[in-house]
């Protein structure tokens, strides 16, 4: 107990003084998504691949490393008991967050394991464990594959098309919730839909306020 204090102590001390701790049974979402109890937790620091992502082992053979992670990190880690710092909420409701498993940052084990990447945009933390874990081949590091970051900006430039003529209006979900943009708007040139994320197009206004959607204020 008093090294899981220990270290929430270390990790606190590196975050805003309106860090949260909360705890709870961990259900697996993705390789860097974790139900902890009720909360909906982004691990900080951290960007594993996507669900649907694919890497290219040394044979030259294309495999599902994306599903490989989520199977893996789910047997390691679903169902324990993990102690959590909220440090903010990302556009997607998420509770951003340092935690901690049996004494351990749950973060640093899926780097060092080559589970995970460091998240350099958002922190440091991170980086030299990725730097090791990649001299050791470690998890994916065995493989090369597509940046996590590369791969959604890829996936979001698909996705910037709308279905039909008809339907362009952008159902973008943000920290203000779930808003939709009408061409003319100011920021509807900017805002990019992902439907992985649950993001969508519509057809009409009255078809995005029924399905819950409220108008951006500009």
């Amino acid at each position: 107990m008093f090294r899981i204090c220990s270290l929430l102590w270390l990790l606190c001390a590196a975050l805003p003084a309106t860090a949260q701790q909360f705890s709870g049974q961990v259900q697996v979402v993705d390789g860097d998504t974790f139900d902890i109890g009720q909360v909906r937790v982004r691990l900080h620091g951290i960007d594993a691949v996507e669900a649907d992502q694919t890497c290219i082992d040394r044979a030259g053979t294309r495999w599902a490393c994306g599903a490989w992670v989520i199977e893996t990190v789910r047997a390691q880690y679903q169902g324990a008991r993990a102690t959590c710092l909220g440090i903010e909420t990302d556009r997607y409701g998420r509770t951003v967050a340092k935690c901690v498993i049996g004494g351990a940052d749950l973060g640093a084990a899926l780097v060092r394991d080559g589970l995970a990447q460091a998240y350099r945009q958002y922190s440091m933390d991170y980086d030299l464990l990725e730097k090791e874990a990649y001299l050791r081949g470690a998890g994916l590091w065995s493989s090369s594959t597509m940046v996590p970051a590369d791969q959604r900006r890829t996936t979001q430039t698909a996705d910037t098309a709308p279905p039909n003529a008809d339907c362009v209006i952008k159902g973008n979900i943000s920290n203000s919730g779930q808003i939709y943009h009408v061409p003319g708007q100011e920021n509807y040139a900017d805002t990019v839909i992902n439907t992985r994320r649950g993001e969508r197009w519509f057809c009409s206004q009255s078809e995005a306020q029924a399905a819950g959607w409220r108008a951006a204020r500009r």
